[in-house]
Parts: C-alpha cells; structure tokens; sequence
C-alpha cells in the first residue's frame, strides 16, 4: 500500500483520452469529514476491519472483494452483479448507501452535502494504489445529486396496477419471498425500492437486466410496483 499523501486539493484526476485534469475535493477538508466514518472504518497503516471493512486500495475495487471481512448478503450480490467502487459510485453511497446497496447493513444515513462528498472523495484517494488513475471514474459525476427527487417519492403507487405490472419481476423473484440466488423484494418498504429502481435507471447500479427494465418503467410505474411487493406476503 503506498504511503498517505500529503493533504492537499487534489486536481489530477485525469479522464479517458485526454489530459485534462479535474478538480475532485479537498483531502485536508475531506480528512474532517471522515470523522462521521470512524466508529466503523479505519484508513491507512495499519488499518484493520472494524464493524466495517478498513479502506486502504478502494477505488477500483469490487463490492464485497476485500478477503477476510465478513459481508453482507446484500453487498455480496452487489460484487456479483457487478459493482465497482469508482468515484461515481462511492459519491452515490455515500450520499445514500441504500441506493447501491439494498438491505446493506451500514446504519450511515448519508452524507447530503455534495462538497463534504468531493473532499471525502478526495481524501480516500490519497489511499489508493494509484491515486491519480483511479479506474472508470467520471468526474463530471462527483458532487452530484444522486437522490430520488422528492415529488417522484411522494407518488401514491397503485397496488392493484403494480400487480398487473409485475409479471415479469416474479419471472424471476419469488412472489413467496425466498431468496434463491435471486434476492427477495416482497416486503421492501416503498422508499427503498423506488430509490433503487432509479439507481437501476441512471445505471449507478450494474445489473444489465434490471437497468433495462427499470429504463422502460415510467415513474408512477415504480410506485405501482413498490406499493404492490411492499404488502405481498
């Protein structure tokens, strides 16, 4: 692991075909505001897992792939579906971890603040491998607003329609609600299940499948659906 950088705003993340360098964060700002992540992550030498896994070599990571730390279910599938920690995705769940990551067992409720995020952004590079080639990383995307707006989450699903809807999610999950290499999305409350969805849409979640269909979903189509799975038993 290379040694911590020193603090200072970083500017050289460099885009795909060109030069150009991008401004991210501040990693002095951002140290401070990894105090909101202390109680669960440690960073640097001799960083060890705490109740979650230590951030050493991150970016370019898959979801789930750091051996010896106990995951979840939920991010274990997100490794499997694809799920690479880049800029853009961390921006996103650190923003709302949920939206990545449904049912994850980190308690955080979220960083709102878009310019907390760059600067903690920024920090944690200074802890990868290489930080200033940090694989699929888009910083057009850092500092974005990755929430759910709030009149498309005040939509009142229709249950009756989301039944007439969901024949082709119980293609594949089960309307029982068991998990067999699929996970269950009977009994989702609405919130998360529409926050997903839109994930799926602006494709911050990689399952090719689920962006495919989520992208032919209207918004009042997915409150349909949340509000049919939510009391399915």
């Amino acid at each position: 692991m290379r040694a911590h950088l020193p603090a200072l705003t970083l500017a050289a993340l460099l885009v795909a075909g060109g030069a150009r360098a991008e401004l991210i964060g501040d990693a002095e700002a951002g140290a401070r505001a990894f105090n909101a992540c202390k109680g669960c992550h440690q960073l640097g030498n001799g960083a060890e897992d705490r109740i979650g896994p230590h951030l050493n070599g991150i970016f370019g990571r898959r979801a789930a792939a750091h051996e010896g730390y106990a995951y979840s279910a939920s991010m274990e599938r997100a490794g499997v579906d694809g799920l690479i920690w880049t800029l853009e995705t961390l921006d996103a769940y650190i923003e709302n971890p949920r939206a990545l990551v449904s049912k994850t067992r980190m308690s955080y409720p979220g960083m709102q603040n878009e310019q907390a995020r760059a600067d903690l952004l920024a920090y944690l590079r200074t802890f990868s491998d290489n930080p200033a080639n940090i694989p699929e990383a888009e910083p057009t995307a850092i500092g974005t607003d990755h929430s759910v707006a709030p009149e498309i989450l005040a939509i009142q699903g229709d249950p009756d329609y989301g039944a007439y809807l969901s024949s082709e999610c119980v293609s594949c999950h089960q309307v029982d609600g068991s998990a067999l290499g699929i996970p269950s999305i009977t009994r989702w409350p609405e919130e998360d299940f529409v926050v997903a969805m839109h994930a799926y849409k602006d494709n911050l979640r990689p399952h090719p499948v689920m962006q495919m269909m989520a992208g032919r979903l209207s918004n009042e189509e997915i409150a349909a659906l949340a509000a049919y799975f939510k009391d399915l038993d």
